[in-house]
């Protein structure tokens, strides 16, 4: 999705950052890590085809995400997160992720906006630090408050009628990965089935409204860990040049 390609969300616990070009080399690395790969069912990608993958999180309707860095020195930026490159790189510890779909109603004619979620901290010197729990607040904050130009974007300015808020969110979580599994439930998700699929995964959701009341305040206008949206800008390699 284009809706975040220059905002970045500064929170005191971690912050999220548009995955851009610069970002490719280290996240590359990352997902050669066979136990990475078992978590989160990937396939290894050449470098040329993980550039091919960051263009598409970029534009497809479908698809948003955030690299998780850790959290600026100071988390209130101002009205720009202008990063140097190389800070960039060097801050990111993992990503979060946002597929949408619509499954049909049984009931009417129509369908049902579904968000799956996916989490991940690679760097695992930095698991065990609430960077997880941070980045999922956040980014389920930044849903909700943009929820309306997610789902237009989702829909390429197509009328989607009454259907102008998510039905549920969703995550898969292996069998085994009782971390995820317990910091999801922590956040009022709940198991779809008491046995794992097929696959070995458990399916957890929440509901819309139980969503709302996870991370925003009664006037809407608060959100979660000190949260705030910034122009994103980094520093491309000379004092003159920005992106």
């Amino acid at each position: 999705m284009r809706i975040n390609e220059h905002t970045a969300v500064s929170t005191t616990k971690v912050l999220l950052v548009p995955y851009s070009a610069h970002h490719v080399p280290k996240y590359h690395e990352w997902m050669k890590d066979p136990e990475i790969q078992e978590l989160t069912a990937s396939e290894p990608l050449s470098v040329e085809e993980e550039y091919a993958m960051q263009r598409s999180w970029r534009t497809d309707p479908d698809k948003l995400t955030f690299i998780i860095c850790r959290p600026a020195p100071d988390h209130r930026l101002g009205s720009s997160a202008i990063r140097d490159r190389a800070l960039d790189i060097q801050s990111m510890i993992g990503d979060v992720n946002l597929f949408l779909s619509t499954a049909e109603d049984e009931d009417e004619a129509s369908s049902r906006v579904v968000g799956e979620l996916e989490l991940m901290i690679a760097e695992r010197n930095e698991h065990r630090k609430g960077y997880g729990r941070g980045a999922l607040l956040a980014f389920l904050a930044y849903i909700v408050k943009h929820e309306s130009d997610v789902l237009q974007e989702f829909h390429a300015g197509q009328d989607f009628g009454a259907r102008s808020q998510f039905d549920h969110f969703a995550v898969k979580i292996g069998q085994t990965n009782h971390g995820s599994i317990a910091l999801f439930e922590g956040l009022g998700f709940r198991k779809t089935s008491a046995e794992p699929s097929y696959f070995g995964e458990y399916e957890l959701r929440v509901s819309r409204a139980a969503l709302d009341m996870l991370v925003t305040s009664s006037s809407n206008t608060a959100s979660p860990d000190g949260y705030m949206e910034v122009q994103y800008l980094y520093h491309a390699g000379n004092a003159d040049t920005w992106d």
